[in-house]
């Protein structure tokens, strides 16, 4: 399935049906009166959050949605029927924008969750609605509201309990593949990870969370470069972040730098989530070089980086434990444990 997280798309409530002007002709029935019936009124246009959809990928190969009109209403105090509604099916975590990409109209951030875009037209009365003691065959009819239409933004934005955020190639696919059941796409040239992806870790019983990808950032991400801004607001949902750097390049300082720039530069408070560090690919460097590497990330980020390697699975499930206690999901009997897992596999 292909990804798609912004769309823009027409909507169009239902227009009112007309009132009816109309009077009762039968033999023997004398003085029959108005009976024009009211029009039916005009279907809504509904947003609801689906739970089992993660991209917009429907609305790329159609944008007009129109609800059904009103019926107008008929002789014999007959209303006419109201206009079916529009429902738009959408991923949780989507947000509905105005067409100036600015005024936010709704979030759906549960599932279930139904939001009013675009109201029915109310149906027009008949002429019996006119009748009184004065004007006994009135002969008019209020015509049905008009038709709400606009266009609109849709933008999905991921809900995760954890992102994955670093350079191009600092293994960030490898490591969600190696701890979920996902399967991103996997090879050793930059911006591999096009689209981001989903994965369910599994530490234990009522030990679970979401972990996200987020494709590589590079320097001017916030400002367009690369692929530019498109998949920070990703990030925006995610509670901690694991941020991973590339231990076989030559300036991991300069790596960390640069992504933590580019995190501040976006805003919506990004660099001020929690974050775990972690220097990858260590069993490529071997023990004296990761300790040199590790040591100039660290005087770099202040911190201690953890030291992983998704290959051999070293220091992974230890990452794993630091993501959940950000999280408060990590059991009491494991909030201290750091040992290595060899071999770490989600199962």
């Amino acid at each position: 399935m292909k990804f798609l997280d912004q769309c823009k798309i027409f909507i169009a409530s239902g227009a009112g049906g007309n009132g009816a002007v109309s009077f009762r002709r039968e033999a023997y029935v004398e003085f029959g009166g108005p009976d024009g019936g009211d029009g039916g009124r005009g279907g809504d246009v509904w947003a609801e959050a689906e739970a089992d959809l993660n991209t917009l990928i429907d609305y790329r190969y159609q944008q007009h949605f129109r609800a059904e009109r009103g019926i107008g209403g008929m002789g014999k105090q007959r209303t006419g029927r109201s206009g079916k509604d529009v429902v738009l099916k959408l991923p949780v975590g989507t947000q509905i924008y105005e067409d100036d990409r600015e005024t936010l109209i709704a979030d759906l951030t549960e599932a279930g969750q139904r939001v009013l875009l675009a109201e029915g037209g109310n149906g027009g009365w008949g002429n019996m609605r006119f009748k009184s003691s004065t004007n006994r065959a009135p002969r008019r009819a209020n015509p049905g509201e008009p038709a709400e239409e606009r266009w609109i933004w849709l933008r999905l934005k991921l809900i995760a309990d954890a992102g994955l955020v670093g350079q191009p190639n600092a293994g960030k696919s490898t490591f969600l593949s190696v701890v979920t059941a996902a399967h991103p796409k996997i090879a050793d040239y930059p911006f591999t990870t096009l689209n981001p992806g989903l994965g369910v870790v599994d530490l234990g019983p009522g030990q679970r969370f979401v972990l996200a990808d987020i494709p590589g950032l590079i320097e001017g991400a916030a400002e367009g470069a690369g692929l530019g801004t498109r998949f920070l607001g990703h990030v925006e949902r995610c509670k901690v972040l694991l941020h991973l750097v590339d231990g076989t390049q030559d300036d991991v300082a300069g790596a960390y730098r640069t992504i933590r720039e580019e995190l501040a530069s976006y805003g919506e408070g990004l660099d001020e989530k929690p974050e775990v560090l972690a220097m990858t690919k260590i069993d490529a460097l071997g023990p004296e070089l990761s300790a040199e590497q590790a040591k100039l990330l660290e005087a770099e980020a202040g911190v201690k980086p953890l030291l992983i390697s998704s290959a051999s699975g070293e220091g992974v499930k230890t990452a794993l434990r630091a993501v959940a206690r950000h999280l408060d999901i990590l059991a009491a009997d494991e909030a201290g444990e750091d040992e290595e897992d060899e071999g770490w596999t989600p199962a």
